[in-house]
């Protein structure tokens, strides 16, 4: 493996109850690459990203994360260091945590603290990391009485618990209001503006929450790569409207993105 590379899936496949979910996929992100992925509903966005997460093996191909080959590494101390996020994840944390809790419990990748044990070096880095994404006061709440904005950030807090290598998010503007995506967008800039943090891979289905400072998009199609590369020259009209068979009109503005229906 090219030891830049912090993720290489080579000619990945994905067959579930007969159907091909993915097809062939070849993708490589590079250190300090922000990628933004793509698709229209049914595409293979969320099966791709649970794979490079460790969580799907797939039906052919080979998968590299941080210089590890799935199927030939502990998948359990790998993924200590492969920050994940999604909707289905999330659900399924010990609903009776606190945030503080939610946050702490990344450092084995467990969904409830009861299997492991942990130090006050621990639970004062959940802390911090909820300082730092505004969140501090709500150390000791439920996190299920949080609103949808404040347990983003807690998400957002727990994909570096453990200093991670690569960070994984799934739709994370799922039950945002417009104040919100527009603050989780703010907080994505930040972080790709940070050479400190690790790179990112966000899933979404709307142009308008790729945050200006990603560097790079993956577009798919029926399971299949159409078009991937820097935002600039896969972000457009041309490509997205084949992958959305709709046709439309992409617009780029001051590093935010758009689509439209053509005559709309």
């Amino acid at each position: 493996m090219n030891e830049q590379a912090v993720l290489r899936c080579t000619g990945v496949s994905l067959v579930l109850d007969g159907a091909q979910i993915l097809d062939g996929i070849h993708w490589t992100i590079g250190p300090r690459e922000h990628w933004v992925v793509l698709g229209a509903n049914g595409a293979g966005k969320t099966s791709l990203l649970r794979i490079a997460a460790l969580y799907q093996h797939p039906s052919t191909g080979t998968v590299e994360v941080l210089g590890r080959r799935l199927g030939r590494t502990d998948v359990r101390t790998l993924r200590e260091r492969i920050a994940f996020s999604s909707p289905a994840l999330a659900a399924r944390l010990e609903p009776s945590m606190t945030a503080a809790e939610v946050v702490m419990t990344a450092r084995y990748a467990a969904l409830a603290p009861w299997w492991h044990q942990y130090t006050d070096a621990d639970r004062g880095r959940a802390c911090d990391l909820l300082d730092e994404w505004r969140c501090a006061p709500l150390a000791s709440h439920p996190f299920p009485t949080l609103s949808a904005g404040e347990r983003q950030r807690v998400l957002l807090a727990r994909m570096l618990m453990n200093e991670p290598g690569v960070a994984l998010l799934d739709e994370p503007t799922a039950g945002l209001d417009i104040g919100g995506r527009e603050e989780l967008v703010a907080d994505l800039t930040s972080w790709a503006l940070d050479p400190a943090r690790p790179p990112m891979v966000l899933v979404t289905h709307h142009l308008e929450e790729i945050p200006p400072a990603f560097t790079h998009a993956l577009v798919l199609k029926n399971g299949q790569v159409l078009k991937q590369g820097p935002l600039a020259t896969t972000v457009t009209t041309e490509i997205l409207s084949e992958a959305f068979q709709l046709n439309l009109e992409v617009e780029g503005r001051d590093g935010r993105y758009s689509a439209r229906l053509r005559g709309q």
